[in-house]
């Protein structure tokens, strides 16, 4: 009897230590589970990070006004208008406003203030801008670029008033100035050819003839730094471009090794440090020496604010380098096609003659003198017309598409847009100020149907 007792009671120690085995189990599957779950939901919350709008800065010109918005990931935004009165309203896709905007725009006569206002999705962040006037709009997004990150920017035009007459138009806007930089010159030869080929020749011929095209073509004027063989300091050119108020800086020369074998052309710009340096310079000095830094050049002077001060400088540089940057691939796209490119990308080094923060500017490098085959092409008259032909291609693409408004070509060119989803011919016309009507003429379009990704000229 006890022993049947005494293994009845045995038996429900281990079936009581196995219950509390399989509940100790149980508690830690239980706490990888919540481990698990708290994980998975950090790693959906960093990927789901909220964007959040650092900053605010504002820059007041005589015919438009630009906002931009500092952000720490790139924007996902809308936007829409409304009037009686007039605002701008920008909705911020899972956002959070840490920007200071009491006072940012004290100094603008377009933008009377930006302040928050509230939305439905507590996600999202809504700025309202209470502006003075039905401006045309322009919205865009910039990715990191030099010391800045994502950005929002928004340019507020003042609308043209109407003329009586096309031609009174035409003939009242002025000329896309370019300048040209013949390198080297007088007692600077620059690089010897194998044939005894001087550089400084060869580029002042390929100057001449793209000087001869540009001065050709309506509504651009071509300005020479030098027009011989004589020497033009690096100082002094810059002083040229700006006394004859260029709106772009080309600068020609001809590459050399001291092996004959690299060759091809390849196009430089400045080193984003260069200019800082030489901006940093003007700016200690900046009563002295203002007219080194373009349209701002006045504010910067008289004002009081050293903050503001480099504000419109580093503006004016930014503006510069990204110019800078698209006019050199637009060459290099036209260069490919009548030589072969030593670099397929723009180089950048710290080049003097293209320091100017608030000129926008490229180098080309023709081709290697120091090789054969292309220091003979670089003597070649008829090559000599097709690099400068693919010069003034790459500079007439750029400014077709983004014109200086004051110019002729603002008057006859056109903007180019993407359809997206959602996007109509009549909300298109909303958002560029101008009629369904002009956007069909100017596309060709016999109904008011628009495809998904279509490319449209806007007017």
């Amino acid at each position: 009897m006890f022993t049947g007792l005494l293994k009845y009671l045995k038996n429900r120690i281990k079936v009581y230590q196995l219950a509390q085995r399989e509940a100790r189990d149980s508690s830690r599957k239980n706490m990888v589970l919540k481990l698990l779950t708290s994980a998975l939901f950090l790693i959906s919350a960093q990927s789901y990070a909220m964007n959040s709008i650092d900053g605010v800065r504002v820059w007041p010109a005589p015919e438009n006004t630009r906002i931009v918005f500092d952000l720490s990931n790139k924007p996902e935004y809308t936007y829409f208008s409304l009037k009686n009165p007039q605002r701008l309203v920008i909705d911020f896709k899972n956002s959070k406003n840490l920007a200071v905007l009491k006072n940012v725009v004290e100094d603008d006569n377009r933008v009377k203030k930006i302040r928050t206002s509230t939305v439905k999705n507590k996600k999202n962040t809504r700025l309202v801008l209470e502006l003075a006037n039905n401006f045309q709009l322009s919205i865009f997004a910039l990715a990191p670029a030099g010391q800045y990150g994502h950005r929002l920017v928004i340019d507020l035009y003042d609308k043209n008033k109407p003329v009586k007459a096309v031609t009174q138009t035409q003939y009242s806007k002025r000329d896309i100035v370019i300048g040209i930089a013949a390198g080297h010159g007088g007692e600077d030869p620059g690089s010897i050819g194998a044939k005894g080929s001087y550089e400084k020749r060869v580029t002042l011929a390929i100057s001449k003839k793209l000087e001869a095209l540009i001065n050709n073509e309506t509504g651009m004027k071509a300005v020479m730094i030098r027009k011989g063989d004589y020497y033009v300091h690096v100082n002094r050119r810059t002083t040229i471009a700006r006394k004859e108020k260029v709106d772009f800086l080309v600068s020609i020369h001809a590459d050399a090794f001291y092996t004959p074998k690299p060759s091809g052309a390849s196009v430089w710009l400045v080193s984003n440090k260069r200019v800082e340096s030489e901006m940093a310079k003007w700016l200690v000095n900046r009563e002295k020496s203002s007219e080194l830094l373009g349209g701002g050049g006045d504010t910067i002077k008289n004002t009081r604010d050293a903050n503001l001060a480099f504000t419109l400088a580093d503006l004016s540089k930014e503006h510069s380098l990204e110019v800078s940057r698209d006019i050199a691939n637009s060459v290099i796209k036209q260069l490919r096609k009548i030589t072969r490119m030593h670099k397929k990308l723009p180089q950048h080094a710290s080049l003097a003659v293209l320091k100017a923060s608030d000129i926008p500017s490229i180098l080309v490098e023709t081709g290697f003198i120091s090789n054969p085959r292309e220091e003979k092409n670089l003597n070649s008259a008829d090559h000599q017309q097709k690099l400068a032909n693919a010069v003034l291609s790459g500079l007439k693409n750029y400014f077709l598409d983004h014109p200086p408004r004051d110019t002729y070509y603002a008057s006859i060119s056109y903007k180019k847009h993407k359809v997206t989803p959602g996007e109509s011919l009549s909300k298109l016309a909303q958002r560029y100020n101008v009629s369904t009507t002009q956007i069909k003429s100017l596309n060709n379009l016999s109904t008011n149907r628009l495809r998904i990704g279509q490319t449209l000229k806007i007017p």
